[in-house]
């Protein structure tokens, strides 16, 4: 065990020996067990253990190691500001202790979902209840749209790391012009902005078996957005199993159908009290649908930046070609009677 706790740098090992005497309850502060956590593709995720002295359960907590260059994605104080706000609403797990390049987390008491769980009816409607409370949580923040512009900074870093040759293999050179076609197309009157998690994976999604309450953690991605984009996304990581041999590779049989799409709506919407009406319920899994080409292109765009940056093992290249993919071949299907351009000319090597 040593060999994992060497993983841990000084400093952090000084912080959880002195939280660890703080609680009295620890038989031995220095005596902690480190288990690294698989799935993360952002940061390192270790759970720390220690035995007490009543004999019960370890106490617990959770390290979290920023990866490298992560600013290009997200702003760490901006996503800090998110987490403390979020535990002051008690959402998610108290901030413990800071340290030059990660944090101590309180550890929560509750499993992490797996990919099927997100296809379990009863789970599933649980994640539509809970992601609809979280929507609606007040924040900090700009309180408008802020995919596009994510959208575009991600691809001006993109642009930056590869040569124009690189660039052509996932047709950046024309990424700007969709980006803006979509904007145009997406960006309607009646749309509601929430606060969106952005992410939401079944990484990211715990679940108490006892109580069955939901908790959705990690808030590194998270900012105002259109309903519908969360959504989408989610639907989008129905696909996904990060812990599987190949976890870069997404199967898109597992794409929800539209009878489970309408399903969730339906129980998001009728979270607030009010029962919705089919056209309500259409409208939004119509427009969470047009917005599954905007998840494309930005996770795409995450996962060649990612493959410049991040250590983990984990074929970013290789998950950014299948969502390039998926929006090259859904963008007529789904767009066909709107203004964007369908002659995109879109170079399609990067899809074979």
């Amino acid at each position: 065990m040593m060999g994992v706790k060497d993983c841990l740098s000084g400093e952090v090992k000084e912080i959880l020996e002195s939280l660890a005497s703080s609680w009295g309850d620890v038989i031995d502060s220095d005596a902690l067990k480190v288990i690294p956590l698989k799935g993360a593709m952002t940061n390192e995720v270790y759970q720390i253990n220690w035995p007490m002295k009543t004999g019960d359960l370890p106490r617990k907590v959770l390290v979290r190691i920023y990866g490298e260059g992560v600013e290009i994605f997200f702003d760490r104080d901006v996503e800090i500001r998110t987490f403390e706000c979020m535990s002051r609403h008690g959402q998610g797990p108290r901030l413990l202790e800071r340290f030059q390049n990660g944090r101590i987390e309180e550890f929560i008491h509750a499993r992490t979902l797996s990919a099927d769980d997100l296809r379990e009816p009863k789970i599933s409607a649980l994640i539509a209840a809970k992601l609809r409370e979280f929507h609606y949580l007040d924040m900090p923040g700009p309180k408008h749209v802020m995919l596009w512009d994510r959208l575009r900074n991600w691809l001006a870093e993109a642009k930056k790391m590869y040569s124009p040759k690189d660039a052509e293999e996932f047709s950046l050179d024309i990424l700007e012009e969709e980006i803006r076609a979509l904007e145009k197309e997406l960006s309607l009157d009646y749309q509601h902005i929430v606060f969106c998690h952005n992410d939401l994976q079944y990484g990211n999604i715990m679940i108490d078996e006892e109580t069955r309450l939901i908790t959705i953690i990690d808030y590194e991605y998270a900012s105002y957005n259109p309903i519908a984009y969360d959504l989408a996304n989610h639907f989008c990581e129905m696909v996904a199993n990060y812990h599987s041999e190949t976890p870069h590779i997404l199967d898109y049989v597992k794409y929800p159908g539209l009878e489970e799409r309408q399903r969730f709506v339906r129980i998001y919407l009728s979270s607030s009290g009010n029962e919705p009406s089919d056209i309500e319920v259409e409208q939004l899994v119509q427009d969470a649908e047009k917005y599954t080409l905007a998840s494309h292109l930005l996770w795409g765009l995450w996962g060649i930046i990612s493959e410049r940056l991040n250590e983990i093992d984990f074929d970013y290249k290789e998950y950014a070609r299948q969502r390039f993919q998926q929006y090259w071949l859904w963008k007529p299907k789904l767009l066909a009677s709107s203004g964007v351009p369908q002659d995109d000319g879109v170079n399609n090597d990067c899809l074979s």
